[in-house]
């Protein structure tokens, strides 16, 4: 395997797929700059970062929701068919369109189903599709299976892309994690670790997806947990894994033996990590 870096040579987004290769994906802008101080909780605040994204993802999606005068009152993420308006608009471009909607395995908002919206969309015209944040890993593979499958019904190729929440959020309802009382500010308590990540990357690329990627409540470490899960078929560690030691051997060094038992990949794929909060429920109601 290379030495931590990136592929040299520039290449377009469907090239890259075409070619087998594995796209990471990093959107989570809102949730991350709201809670380090730079934007407002609510209708969020549209933000555009260009720096290098040296935790291993190639492709930095900045959500620009909100960002018109009118706010953008239609939701394009969550009806297939107001999706479909938007493809057939962006294909006048005459560039590949990559298409994700805020689904979960109950479809869109109209009870489309996620395998016909998934036909809807590449007989539009789009290229890529898949979805995007409102859910957590689990259950947006699940929404992804049901993509594929409608797709494979139906006669059609695409490339699939998944971009899910970084946290567990099980027991959402339709709308996603939007609903749970914890939402926005109470989420804490269900981030998913690096290692929940990197089992999520190895299950959407058995899957068959190669846009790989995180959306709300993803950090660095989730992405450069994708990026070294998946090391072997890119070929490459990304630059942040000079500061990391894979599956926790960073601890074969620790003064204490209990500790050093830790720094091997058994003990961290089966873990169950404790909240730390006996009285709390595993799982929420959601408001709707």
């Amino acid at each position: 395997m290379a030495p931590a870096g990136r592929p040299g040579a520039k290449k377009g987004i469907l090239e890259r797929l075409e070619s087998g290769e594995v796209v990471i994906g990093d959107g989570s802008f809102l949730i991350t700059l709201e809670k380090r101080g730079y934007v407002k909780a609510g209708l969020w605040t549209p933000e555009a970062v260009i720096e290098h994204p040296d935790a291993g993802s190639n492709v930095m999606q900045t959500f620009t929701f909100s960002a018109s005068e009118d706010n953008m009152e239609s939701k394009y993420f969550e009806h297939v068919e107001e999706a479909v308006w938007a493809v057939e608009v962006l294909k006048e471009s005459d560039r590949p369109v990559a298409v994700t909607m805020c689904i979960g395995p109950e479809g869109d908002m109209h009870d489309i189903t996620p395998g016909e919206c998934a036909v809807r969309l590449v007989k539009a015209g789009a290229s890529i599709v898949g979805v995007n944040c409102r859910f957590g890993p689990d259950t947006s593979l699940k929404t992804m299976e049901l993509m594929k499958e409608g797709l494979e019904w139906a006669g059609l190729k695409a490339h699939l892309m998944v971009q899910p929440l970084g946290f567990h959020a099980p027991d959402c309802g339709k709308e996603g994690f939007v609903d749970l009382p914890e939402y926005p500010f109470g989420l804490e308590s269900r981030v998913a670790t690096r290692w929940d990540i990197q089992k999520y990357a190895r299950e959407a690329y058995n899957l068959g997806v190669r846009y790989i990627g995180g959306c709300c409540g993803f950090e660095p470490y989730h992405i450069r947990a994708i990026a070294e899960e998946l090391a072997p078929e890119r070929g490459f560690l990304p630059p942040a894994s000079e500061k990391h030691g894979s599956w926790g051997s960073g601890l074969d060094m620790h003064t204490k033996p209990w500790i050093r038992a830790r720094a091997r990949r058994e003990y961290w794929e089966n873990l169950l990590p404790a909240s730390g909060r006996p009285f709390c429920p595993s799982l929420s109601k959601p408001d709707f």
